[in-house]
C-alpha cells in the first residue's frame, strides 16, 4: 500500500491500528521504516520496495530502540530495560534494568551523533508526577543519568546536526527545552526551546531535518510542526488523527515525513471520526533528513 502527502496535510500509509504507535525510526543503510507498538508490545518493520510490512512480538512493552552499528542488532528500550534484539532470531539480550523500583517505565530515546544512546522514562501512576529521568548508556553498556530536570513524560529527543544540541521535553509542560551538548557528554545551558501555543497538543516525539529544524509531533494536535534553530515555527503539516507521535525523515532522498499514531484514550465515539488512528502517516517535504545515528556499543 502506498501514499502520498499533498503539501502541508499527511496521508495514510498503513492502517495498523496501533494501540500506541512510536518510535518512528529510518533505516538509510537498509531503506526499512521501523516503528513500535508500545501497548501492543510489537515491534513493526515497512519496505516501501514492494509495500510490505512485518512485526516481531517482543517480551514486555516495547518503548523506544536505536539501530546499531552491527546491523544484525537493535538496542531495544523496553519498559523495564535495554537489551539487544537479534532481527534474524528474535533473541533478546538484556543489558541492563531501568529505575528498578519505581513505578516508571522507559519512553522516548535517540542516539548521539557519538553513537550513544540517551532516553527517558515516563509515570506510570494517576495523576502523573515528575519522578522519571533521562539516562545514557555508553558504547561499553555503562548507564548513567543525565543532570536534566526529572519528567512525568519524556520526549522529543534529538539532536542538531552537529551534535552540539540536545532537545527533549516533558510531555505535559507543553514546552520543548534545548542544552548545550558536547562530546564527551557533558551538558549546560538547559534553557527552554520553544513553548505550545496551540490550544490543544503536547510534544511527542521529534526528528531534526539537515538544515537544523526540530520536527514535532504534537499529541493530540493533529499536526507536526517545525521549529528553526531559534525556537520558532517554520511550518506545519496537518495529519488527519487525533494523535500522531513520533516522526521521522526517510525514503532515498530522506524527504518523506513518516508520522507515527495512536488509538490509545479514544473513546468509541473518537475512533468512530478517526477510523485510521494508530496507522502510520506519511508527507512528502521540501527539505531532508539526516541519516539516524547508530548506537555503536555491542553485545559482549
Amino acid at each position: 500500500m502506498s501514499a502520498s502527502g499533498s503539501p502541508g496535510t499527511a496521508a495514510l500509509l498503513l492502517d495498523t491500528k496501533c494501540t500506541l504507535g512510536e518510535g518512528a525510526t529510518w533505516c538509510a543503510q537498509t531503506g526499512h521504516f521501523y516503528w513500535t507498538d508500545i501497548e501492543g508490545a510489537r515491534l513493526w518493520r515497512y519496505d516501501p520496495r514492494d509495500c510490505s510490512n512485518m512485526s516481531w512480538h517482543m517480551p514486555e512493552r516495547l518503548a523506544t530502540f536505536a539501530l546499531c552499528a552491527d546491523p544484525r542488532y537493535l538496542l531495544l528500550g523496553l519498559a523495564t530495560h535495554l537489551a539487544f534484539f537479534e532481527l534474524a532470531t528474535g533473541e533478546t539480550r538484556r543489558i541492563i534494568d531501568v529505575e528498578a523500583g519505581l513505578n516508571t517505565r522507559v519512553n522516548d530515546g535517540r542516539c548521539d551523533r557519538q553513537g550513544r544512546f540517551v532516553f527517558g522514562t515516563k509515570d506510570e501512576g494517576a495523576p502523573l508526577q515528575a519522578i522519571g529521568g533521562f539516562y545514557r548508556l555508553g558504547h561499553d553498556l555503562s548507564l548513567e543519568r543525565l543532570p536534566l530536570p526529572a519528567p512525568a513524560i519524556s520526549n522529543s529527543i534529538a539532536f542538531s546536526p552537529d551534535g552540539a544540541t540536545m532537545y527533549y521535553c516533558d510531555s505535559p509542560t507543553r514546552e520543548i527545552r534545548a542544552c548545550d551538548y558536547r562530546a564527551d557528554g557533558s551538558i549546560a545551558n538547559d534553557r527552554l526551546f520553544t513553548r505550545l501555543t496551540d490550544a490543544t497538543g503536547e510534544p511527542d516525539g521529534s526528528t531534526v531535518d539537515r538544515d537544523g529544524g526540530l520536527w514535532n509531533a504534537q499529541w493530540g494536535g493533529r499536526r507536526v510542526v517545525r521549529y528553526g534553530p531559534d525556537g520558532m515555527e517554520t511550518e506545519r503539516v496537518d495529519v488527519p488523527t487525533a494523535q500522531p507521535s513520533c516522526v521521522a525523515l526517510g525514503g532515498t532522498q530522506l524527504d518523506t515525513l513518516y508520522i507515527t499514531s495512536a488509538r490509545c484514550d479514544l473513546d468509541a465515539a473518537a475512533l468512530a471520526n478517526d477510523p485510521h488512528a494508530g496507522g502510520v502517516f506519511i508527507a512528502t517535504l521540501g527539505r531532508r533528513g539526516l541519516p539516524e545515528p547508530v548506537f555503536q556499543g555491542a553485545p559482549a
